[in-house]
């Protein structure tokens, strides 16, 4: 989720409108619900000392707001949270082991959509698991990830020859 979506996510989740939140923020009565929606809409971009007064308005971290850094764990887990709140992972325990698991809450056609996706993914790693195939073709299937399909549901793992550029050749319209 973008910045201005964990803010209308967070603010809806308050209860508060767009006016009410603009107010808590000190913008003027004739402009606050307009300067919200601007941030929501992405047109603006909050500078970090707006996004720590959005973050104590409605009650979260600074990092609940901004778009998570997963190369950090604190950013990873904000995005983990964020995956939560979109109804596509749960957390679980599954004998003693912390899980987290792709799960169709009230029907989401989204969560379905990961969960194909990531029995996609086990699929390859147990093929590599088995020795079906090599570390080389499941970095391949990875890192081209879905190229190979269509559907970007499925993804069959490439041949060396399917990966290579090719040149020469145009691309297909695909109207």
């Amino acid at each position: 989720m973008a910045t201005g979506e964990r803010i209308r996510f967070f603010r809806t989740l308050r209860g508060m409108t767009q006016k009410y939140l603009g107010l808590l923020l000190g913008f003027p009565p004739a402009s606050a619900d307009v300067r919200l929606a601007q941030y929501e809409s992405e047109d603006r971009t909050p500078k970090a000392d707006l996004t720590s007064r959005l973050a104590k308005a409605l009650d979260v971290s600074p990092k609940a707001i901004a778009v998570p850094d997963i190369d950090n764990m604190d950013g990873l887990m904000h995005t983990l949270f964020t995956l939560e709140d979109r109804r596509l992972l749960r957390i679980t325990n599954a004998d003693g082991l912390i899980c987290l698991r792709a799960e169709i809450f009230d029907g989401g056609v989204h969560a379905a959509d990961l969960e194909q996706r990531l029995r996609a993914w086990q699929e390859q790693a147990d093929k590599l698991k088995t020795g079906e195939i090599t570390r080389e073709d499941y970095d391949r299937w990875r890192y081209h990830y879905p190229e190979f399909d269509d559907t970007g549901i499925r993804v069959p793992v490439p041949t060396e020859e399917a990966a290579r550029p090719r040149r020469g050749r145009k691309p297909k319209n695909k109207d």
